[in-house]
């Protein structure tokens, strides 16, 4: 222990069991405790021993009755070096003269080094942080005490200053206010020195530092932070400039158009914003106790040009519950209470350009009764005004973040195909997983557990596991794009497939009960894609390369300690990665670059090529005017000089 007091607990049958403490000096000669026996007390020296009662538990309490201060002149009870204690101490429990359980302590206490005097309340004068430092030692932050691993300060004597001698705060905090900096002349801290040092190097003073313009505060710019709201003209007639895609749709009221969707952490938000050309299907659980209202349908929509329109609203009665209502704790009964309430909103917004046309609402109504937990589901579809079926035509033709990843079959009738990742459910076994689609730019993992028998074939187990990791990927090929037609081969690129085992590879039978090696549990799926354009500002995302490749695993008989059961499990899993690549390779360096890196502004503080960047708008150090005149008032300077160095300007005088 390093502290004054120390708890404990005593497990077991406290009933008749007596505690005490008992110092145990260490013989010197044997190096051992001296034998326990249950004579003790509940005191022992400057020890304390309380005992509360509990439960079952006990709790045991060993405190230190002595004062931990250092001792000043004259000056008694009170600790005369920085170790104040050191000694060890023995916790017995007995009942009778058995003794039970005893515990042993090694007390290793320290002197307190706080202030306990009295602090003067004169103002401290600050000096000027401009011009001067603000103290020789900025961490010593208390009056009249030692502050640990503050070595500058004043009040730490030598012996407390060996305890943390080694670690010291450093830097400016620790005491080193004007450290010497990399433009000083006489600085020898920097590895590469270049050849024009000498000639613009700093000769100062360490008081004239650089780091006292830490302290400084000159003039400052009012950032302009971005609204958070697309500006809307609410008067009528008045111009708007539409929606982009990505952009949150606004109401009459200048206000977020909002409707339930799942958040990264898996719950569910009411007031989340629905995104211009952004489709999603979400579903809610929610009882009666929690159920609330979402925005009324009678909310007018900013279309996007400045005018607004009104919500089509279709109320149908939902007539088989058993889609919605998934628990139900308790048989209903005359006395349960139950709402009219909305079970599923399907909201489909019909668009054009940048303009919303028409927003169609069918809201399915039912009754939810004390004890239900209903599943609400609410979708969410934008369709172009120009499209004659239900296919999504958006008007940026890439893939977005959060879409699902098309796939197709071109060896099968039927061209349609998928890629999927697993979604467990129960126990997450694979026979109860569901399917869930690979959505573009979100790396997952997922996986499940096949039972396996302890006298599986290792090679039907090879076999049945490929099965299961091949049912995800039902396709050949994969869309470059979001609107890729099943028609063109050339929107498509073919999956590049890895077999788990090379036909030169000899795989091993497995000679061992409840032993399979080279078992492929581990599906990998890797998407290349890059940025190949943009459509009003969106990033254009295409998808190059798709691989699939498998890992193998030793599988092995897993038993506990007895084996009374021959199932076991084995995880198989399937990770998706995207791998974002430039959509032309970059442009490699020349050998002037490779050969005269000082010349490179990447790798120098000081190039040519920045040579006038003091006149450029990305310079912020001064208003632009000014850095303007005095550039045009250097080169008018230049100008003048090469004339008046011009042998036929001194024939005029």
């Amino acid at each position: 222990m390093s502290g004054p007091r120390v708890n404990s607990f005593f497990l077991g049958n406290s009933s008749g069991v007596n505690f005490s403490i008992i110092l145990s000096p260490i013989d010197e000669e044997t190096g051992k405790l001296q034998v326990a026996n249950c004579s003790g007390s509940k005191s022992a020296g400057d020890w304390n021993l309380n005992v509360t009662p509990g439960m079952n538990t006990p709790k045991v309490t060993v405190s230190l009755a002595r004062n931990l201060q250092l001792c000043l002149p004259n000056a008694t009870d009170c600790c005369t070096t920085a170790l104040c204690v050191l000694e060890t101490l023995q916790v017995l429990a007995c009942r009778g003269s058995v003794l039970l359980a005893h515990l042993l302590i090694q007390a290793e206490i320290y002197a307190n080094s706080s202030f306990a005097g009295n602090v003067s309340e004169n103002a401290t004068v600050i000096p000027n942080q401009v011009f001067q430092p603000l103290g020789s030692c900025p961490c010593d932050l208390t009056a009249g005490a030692c502050d640990v691993r503050c070595c500058c300060d004043l009040e730490c004597t030598a012996d407390l200053k060996q305890l943390f001698n080694e670690s010291c705060f450093t830097g400016v905090f620790g005491g080193d206010v004007n450290p010497p900096f990399d433009q000083l002349c006489s600085s020898q801290s920097m590895e590469y020195m270049p050849d024009w040092f000498p000639i613009l190097c700093v000769q100062s003073s360490l008081n004239n530092t650089p780091f006292l313009g830490y302290f400084y505060h000159g003039s400052t710019s009012t950032a302009k932070a971005p609204s958070f709201k697309i500006p809307l003209q609410s008067s009528p007639g008045m111009l708007f400039t539409g929606y982009r895609q990505g952009d949150p749709i606004m109401t009459e009221e200048n206000e977020y158009f909002t409707i339930p969707q799942r958040s990264m952490a898996g719950q569910c938000v009411g007031n989340a914003p629905v995104a211009y050309l952004q489709n999603f299907d979400v579903k809610c659980l929610t009882n009666l106790a929690s159920y609330k209202e979402g925005l009324p349908h009678d909310v007018r929509i900013n279309s996007g040009t400045g005018d607004f329109i009104q919500q089509n609203v279709l109320y149908r009665n939902i007539t088989d519950m058993g889609n919605f209502i998934t628990k139900s704790e308790s048989p209903h009964t005359a006395e349960v209470l139950c709402q009219n309430v909305t079970f599923a909103e399907h909201y489909t917004f019909i668009w054009k350009d940048k303009n919303i046309e028409r927003v169609n609402v069918t809201v399915f109504l039912g009754n939810l009764c004390d004890g239900e937990v209903l599943t609400q589901k609410f979708t969410v579809r934008f369709l172009s005004l120009e499209s004659t079926n239900a296919a999504e035509s958006f008007g940026n033709p890439g893939y977005q973040v959060g879409k699902p990843v098309r796939a197709a079959n071109m060896n099968a009738s039927d061209t349609s195909g998928s890629l999927n990742i697993w979604q467990p459910a129960g126990r997450g076994l694979c026979t109860s997983a569901s399917y869930t689609p690979v959505l573009f730019g979100l790396d997952s993992l997922s996986g499940c557990l096949l039972e396996v028998d302890v006298n599986e074939d290792c090679s039907l187990l090879r076999g049945n596991v490929t099965e299961k990791l091949d049912s995800l990927v039902q396709a050949t090929h994969i869309g470059k794009r979001n609107n890729s037609t099943y028609s063109d081969l050339t929107d498509w690129v073919e999956i590049i497939r890895l077999d788990p085992f090379d036909s030169d590879t000899n795989v091993s039978t497995g000679s061992l009960k409840g032993i399979c090696p080279d078992i492929p549990a581990n599906l990998n799926i890797r998407i290349i894609f890059a940025d190949v354009g943009a459509v009003q500002g969106i990033p254009r995302q295409e998808i190059l390369a798709v691989q699939i490749s498998y890992s193998t695993v030793i599988w092995q008989f897993q038993c506990g300690l007895i084996c009374e059961n021959s199932i076991s499990f084995l995880p198989i899993t399937a990770s998706v990665q995207f791998i974002k690549v430039p959509a032309q390779p970059p442009i490699p360096l020349t050998r002037f670059q490779m050969n005269y890196t000082e010349f490179d502004c990447n790798r120098n503080d000081v190039c040519w090529p920045q040579l006038f960047y003091p006149v450029t708008r990305f310079y912020t150090g001064e208003p632009y005017s000014q850095c303007l005149a005095k550039g045009l008032s250097l080169a008018f300077l230049v100008l003048l000089a090469a004339i008046m160095s011009n042998p036929w300007f001194s024939k005029l005088w």
